[in-house]
């Protein structure tokens, strides 16, 4: 088939590779312009190295992006990772229209940070889905969906690199061979079951030691390896990964304050909040790298968090 990729970054990069693999013609690659300073965007360089036509417009709703798509002749477009509102004059335009992957089970988490939301809620399942892209935010008719389960100890990178990254690259080409076909059936939302979740940046990945254990060892995990949930440490920002928690099942068997660093070795680092321990194997003090607990220098009986 014919196809037009609208991405960027290392996923969009995987799916274009992963068409082009299979025999497919990419006629056109939009891609987001790159803020000044930053590297090459992932898909713009593997798109170029291969000698494609490449476009990146400041908004996908400019007329020029229109015309491009027009020109590119396209039996379907391709959403991959795609950060920019892309209106219907613009997703409408292939003969098959436009299919776009979101990893989440929609219409529940719905937004920008799906992947960490469900992680830091608790949920033990989640997963992706290809859907039509519409005006409201991920709100469009879905095509198929995929499933997988999250364990206790699961992060954000463990489900998205090892699971909704390899998943979603295939359930594109698996959608866009339904729709071409003529052989896919869109499903409406149900809006009774919808959810919305915004970014998870800094701000909502702080850690209040006052929280249970069972929603600080969440938190951890879902912004593990990004944005990283932290505390302080003598006013120095420290941010913690590879959480385990430790539950105590009496009063007797809580030991510290709140927030206090209560045994650290060369493996982790054992910190006390509500409802019993939380165990970290990695930190990034300040701007320093990512290290075992016993490299950050901190001491037992070191109240975090103030």
């Amino acid at each position: 088939m014919k196809i037009a990729i609208i991405g960027q970054q290392d996923f969009g990069k995987a799916v274009l590779e992963a068409f082009l693999a299979r025999g497919d013609e990419v006629a056109a690659v939009f891609c987001a312009p790159e803020k000044e300073g930053a590297r090459p965007d992932a898909l713009r360089a593997a798109a170029e190295e291969k000698g494609l036509r490449v476009y990146q417009f400041k908004s996908l709703r400019a007329p020029e992006a229109a015309q491009a798509l027009v020109a590119a002749k396209a039996d379907i477009g391709i959403m991959a990772f795609v950060l920019q509102f892309a209106p219907q004059e613009f997703v409408g335009i292939p003969a098959h229209g436009t299919i776009q992957y979101h990893p989440s089970l929609l219409p529940k988490f719905r937004g920008p940070s799906s992947i960490n939301w469900p992680l830091i809620k608790g949920e033990t399942e989640t997963g992706l889905t290809i859907f039509r892209p519409s005006d409201g935010l991920d709100e469009g008719a879905v095509i198929l969906q995929k499933r997988t389960p999250v364990s206790a100890d699961d992060t954000l990178g463990t489900v998205y690199f090892d699971r909704l990254f390899p998943l979603g690259v295939a359930a594109l080409l698996e959608a866009a061979d339904l729709v071409v076909a003529g052989k896919h059936k869109e499903s409406i939302q149900d809006e009774s079951q919808a959810s919305y979740e915004g970014w998870c940046r800094e701000a909502e990945a702080r850690i209040n030691w006052a929280s249970h254990v069972d929603y600080i060892h969440n938190l951890i995990r879902g912004c593990d390896p990004a944005p990283g949930a932290w505390t302080t440490c003598a006013g120095e920002k420290l941010q913690l990964f590879g959480s385990k928690k430790h539950l105590v099942r009496s009063f007797g068997a809580v030991r510290g304050k709140l927030g206090e660093v209560i045994a650290v070795n060369e493996t982790s680092m054992s910190i006390t909040a509500q409802g019993g321990q939380i165990e970290v194997a990695k930190g990034k003090l300040g701007s320093g790298k990512k290290v075992s607990p016993v490299e950050l220098g901190i001491a037992a009986g070191t109240i975090l968090g103030n």
